[in-house]
């Protein structure tokens, strides 16, 4: 009986560290296991910034990157950059980046905290404050930070979880715009 405790408990530390262990998730773990599902809205954010609110169906016809992040994440901030840089080269052509905004901790709940990290970030690009996680339940995301590209039809067509896949994520959105 003690060994079948041992051996359960074993499987259970083994399962939890595989799923916090840094680098656990490879490039095809990122993707979607199915693609095609369309975008839940963007319904239930507490305030937006950058923009009034935003719904999927406004959005049809252009290409979306939502990502989930919050301020104090630094896996959020290491990725920020790269974020940027396709707002920066890809907005134009017909790219919208939406930020949600879904506090991990209570003090991320202050949309004066949020708006000001926004700021201090130069995030630019909409953001949806999702202190219910309507949004982030919606997704059923459960990381930060987390992307999800969505097609001209609405459909979520990638996702990609944590820090890396940067060129992998560029490609695809090249791929949704058309330009690759």
């Amino acid at each position: 009986m003690i060994s079948l405790r041992i051996a359960a408990a074993a499987a259970a530390f083994s399962a939890a560290l595989f799923a916090v262990w840094p680098g656990s998730w490879n490039e095809a773990s990122a993707e979607t296991p199915s693609t095609g599902v369309s975008a839940p809205d963007l319904s239930g954010a507490t305030r937006w910034f950058n923009s009034p609110p935003l719904s999927m169906g406004a959005l049809r016809g252009k290409v979306v990157l939502v990502e989930f992040w919050t301020r104090e994440c630094i896996n959020c901030l290491h990725v920020l950059p790269h974020t940027k840089a396709l707002y920066e080269r890809y907005a134009g052509g017909g790219l919208v980046v939406i930020g949600v905004h879904t506090p991990e901790y209570d003090e991320e709940r202050d949309p004066a905290s949020v708006q000001a990290a926004m700021q201090r970030l130069g995030i630019g690009w909409p953001v949806a404050v999702d202190n219910d996680y309507r949004i982030w339940n919606a997704y059923g995301n459960r990381f930060w930070p987390a992307i999800y590209l969505i097609d001209r039809e609405g459909r979520v067509v990638y996702r990609h979880i944590g820090e890396g896949g940067y060129d992998r994520t560029e490609e695809r959105v090249r791929q949704l715009l058309g330009k690759a």
